[in-house]
C-alpha cells in the first residue's frame, strides 16, 4: 500500500477537466505536497519549475506557456467588464440588505450592534463563536508561546536534528501538558470522553500492527463514533451511571466537544494507518544515526517515523496538539514528528507576514459584515419580491463569506503552530472567486484535508484506475465528517455528480485534440461558466440554504424573462471572469509557480 501511495505521488492524478491548461489535472493534486508560507512569498516549491528533459512529456505540455494576452484588446474589454461589475455587484448586495428593503424586517432581530453605529451580521453560528472568543484565543497564544519557546531552550535546546531514535522529543512532552490544561478549560470533564476514545483507537492500532484486518477496524471505529457522537449529542456521564451524573456540571467553555472532535478523527486514522505502512512498506534497515534529514514537506509525509516513535506519548501529543486541535489545519503524524526530530526554521519575516494577512482578512470580514447581511438573509430566506439580480447576488456573496470565514478561522490556528516553529499545510490557497474547475476548486479549498484524503482514502481505493467511481465514495465520506445530515449527503453527491461532466468534457476537448482550434480558450471558458455554476449551487445547498432554499432560489430565478435575461447576463460575466482566471494561470506559469488548481 505503500508503494502504490508513493507512486501515486510522483506522478499526476489523470482525471482531465476543460482548461486552457490541458488535460492532465487531477482529482485532488498531489498528494503530500507543501504549501510553506515562507516559501510562497518567493515560490510555490511543491511543483517543480518546467521539466529540462528532452523527453516530451504530457506534464512538459502542461507547462509550457503562451504570450501574455494582458495588453490585448480583447482583455481591455474584460477590464471594463470588470470595472462596471464588481462595483456593481457589491452594490446589488447592499441593496438587498438595506433598511428601506421590504424584507429587512424578517431579519434584523438576528443583526447585532457593530462598529460606528452601524449594524453587523453575526448571525453565522461558527464565526460568531470565534469572533466573540477571539480576545480569550489571543490570551491563551500569549501565554502558550513564551511557555514553549521557554521549554524548548530549557529543555529541547539542541538545535541538531534528533536522528537517534533514543533521543526523547521532548517538546512532545510541554505539548501533551499543555494540551490538557487546554482541553480542561475548553470542555471541561468532557475530556475524559475524548481520552476514551483516543485511547480505544490506539489499542486498536497496536494490536492490529501490520496485520490487515487492523486499518478496516480503525476505519469502523472512527466512522461509528462520528455516528454515535451525534447521536447521542456528545454523550452524558448520567447515562452510564446516575453515580457519575456529576460529571456532567462541569463541560467548560464549549458543551460541543464532539463537534470539533472530526479533526481529531482525521489524526487518529492518519496515526493508525501510518504506524501499519510503517511496519509492512520495505525500507532500509535504520541505524543509530540516521543521516537522512527529510528534504521536503512531501517527504516528510511519506517516510516513515522510527518504530519508537508511535507511542502512547507522541500519539497524544499529536492527537491533543492545541494549536491545531479545535479547527486544524490537517497534519499527518509521519509530518509531526518529522518536524519535532528535524526542527523547521521559520524565518520571522514569514511570521510577521502572516500576522499582517490575517489582520486584513479579520478586517475585511468585518467590512463586509458591517455593509451587507448576507447570512442573516439567508438564514430566512428573506429576498421575496426582490429583483432576480439581488437574489443572484444573495447566493454569491454567502459563498464568499463561507470562505472568507474558513479562511481566517484556519489562518489564525495556523499562524499558532507556526508562531511555536510547526508548520502545517496551508488551506485556501485560492480566492473562492477565483476557480473555474471543481476539481481545482477541491484541491485549493481545504488543501490540507485534501492531502488527507488523498493519502487514507482515494488511493488505498485504486486512485486514478477508478476515479469515476471511487469519487462517490469519498465524497460521501466529506459529507458525512463535515456533518451528518441530509442536506450535506446532497451536496457531496451534487459534487461527484458535477464532476462528472468536467472529465467527460476534459477527455472529449482535451488539449491535444483541439489545442490547435483558435476558439480552444473560448470553449473552455464556456465549460468553466457550467463549472462555476454547478459549484455555486452544490454549496448553496450543503453550506447556505439547502435543497429546498436553493428550488425555490431557482424557480425565482427562471420564473420570468427578466430572470432568464439576468441569468444570461450573469452567464456572460462569469465568462470574462474564466477568461481572466485562464491568463492569471498562464501567468502564474510564466513566474515558474504551478499550483494545480
Amino acid at each position: 500500500m505503500q508503494q502504490e501511495y508513493e507512486h501515486h505521488h510522483l506522478i499526476e492524478m489523470s482525471s482531465p477537466h476543460l482548461h486552457q491548461e490541458g488535460d492532465a489535472s487531477s482529482f485532488v493534486g498531489q498528494g503530500g505536497n507543501d504549501s510553506s508560507p515562507h516559501r510562497h512569498q518567493h515560490q510555490h516549491h511543491h511543483l517543480q519549475p518546467i521539466s529540462t528533459s528532452k523527453q516530451h512529456t504530457k506534464r512538459a505540455q502542461d507547462r509550457t506557456t503562451q504570450p501574455s494576452l494582458w495588453n490585448t484588446k480583447e482583455f481591455y474589454f474584460y477590464y471594463l467588464v470588470f470595472a462596471v461589475c464588481i462595483p456593481y455587484m457589491f452594490k446589488t448586495a447592499h441593496d438587498a440588505s438595506s433598511e428601506d428593503n421590504p424584507n429587512y424586517e424578517k431579519y434584523s432581530y438576528m443583526l447585532s450592534d457593530g462598529f460606528f453605529g452601524y449594524k453587523v451580521d453575526n448571525s453565522d453560528g461558527q464565526y460568531a463563536g470565534f469572533r466573540n472568543n477571539l480576545p480569550t484565543l489571543i490570551a491563551v497564544i500569549c501565554i502558550y508561546i513564551p511557555l514553549s519557546h521557554l521549554f524548548r531552550s530549557v529543555f529541547a535546546s539542541t538545535p541538531q536534528p534528533l536522528k537517534n531514535p533514543h533521543q526523547p522529543l521532548y517538546r512532545a512532552y510541554f505539548f501533551l501538558a499543555f494540551s490538557a490544561v487546554y482541553l480542561y478549560y475548553m470542555y471541561g470533564n468532557s475530556i475524559l470522553k475524548i481520552g476514551a476514545i483516543v485511547t480505544t483507537n490506539y489499542l486498536i492500532g497496536k494490536a492490529g500492527g501490520g496485520a490487515r484486518w487492523m486499518p478496516a477496524a480503525t476505519w469502523a471505529f472512527t466512522l461509528a463514533i462520528l455516528f454515535l457522537n451525534e447521536g447521542y449529542d456528545g454523550y452524558n456521564f448520567a447515562d452510564l451511571h446516575e453515580s457519575f451524573a456529576w460529571l456532567d456540571e462541569n463541560r467548560g467553555m464549549d458543551r460541543r466537544w464532539d463537534v470539533h472532535f472530526n479533526f481529531t478523527m482525521l489524526r487518529l486514522v492518519s496515526f493508525n494507518l501510518d504506524y501499519f505502512w510503517s511496519i509492512n512498506a520495505p525500507r532500509e534497515p535504520l541505524t543509530d544515526d540516521r543521516d537522512k534529514t527529510p528534504s521536503s514537506d512531501k517527504e516528510r509525509v511519506q517516510m516513515a517515523a522510527y518504530a519508537e516513535d508511535y507511542c502512547f506519548t507522541y500519539y497524544l501529543a499529536y492527537c491533543l496538539y492545541a494549536p491545531l486541535y479545535v479547527a486544524g489545519p490537517i497534519m499527518t503524524f509521519n509530518d509531526f514528528v518529522s518536524q519535532l526530530r528535524y526542527p523547521k526554521a521559520i524565518p520571522a519575516k514569514t511570521l510577521v507576514m502572516w500576522v499582517f494577512r490575517l489582520a486584513f482578512s479579520l478586517l475585511t470580514m468585518e467590512f463586509t459584515n458591517h455593509y451587507m447581511y448576507m447570512v442573516a438573509i439567508s438564514k430566512h430566506q428573506a429576498w421575496e419580491g426582490d429583483p432576480i439580480l439581488q437574489i443572484c447576488m444573495i447566493g454569491f456573496f454567502n459563498l464568499v463569506l463561507i470562505w472568507l470565514k474558513l479562511l481566517i478561522i484556519w489562518r489564525f490556528f495556523r499562524l499558532w503552530a507556526l508562531l511555536d516553529g510547526i508548520e502545517a499545510p496551508e488551506n485556501m490557497i485560492r480566492c473562492v472567486a477565483n476557480n473555474y474547475s471543481a476539481l481545482g476548486f477541491w484541491r485549493s479549498w481545504h488543501k490540507s484535508f485534501n492531502l488527507w484524503i488523498i493519502r487514507y482514502v482515494y488511493v488505498p481505493l485504486g486512485g486514478t484506475r477508478y476515479a469515476m467511481y471511487n469519487i462517490w465514495v469519498v465524497f460521501t465520506f466529506v459529507a458525512i465528517w463535515h456533518d451528518i445530515k441530509l442536506r450535506l449527503l446532497a451536496w457531496g453527491w451534487l459534487i461527484s455528480l458535477f464532476i462528472l461532466p468536467e472529465i467527460i468534457a476534459g477527455r472529449i476537448f482535451s488539449k491535444q485534440k483541439w489545442g490547435s482550434w483558435p476558439y480552444y480558450r473560448h470553449l473552455c471558458a464556456l465549460g468553466a461558466v457550467g463549472n462555476i455554476l454547478m459549484m455555486m449551487i452544490a454549496n448553496l445547498v450543503g453550506f447556505c440554504i439547502g435543497l429546498d432554499g436553493v428550488k425555490q432560489m431557482l424557480s425565482d430565478l427562471f420564473s420570468s424573462a427578466n430572470g432568464v435575461m439576468t441569468m444570461l447576463a450573469c452567464c456572460g460575466a462569469i465568462f470574462v471572469c474564466a477568461q481572466i482566471q485562464f491568463e492569471t494561470r498562464e501567468a502564474e506559469k510564466r513566474r515558474g509557480i504551478f499550483l494545480n488548481c
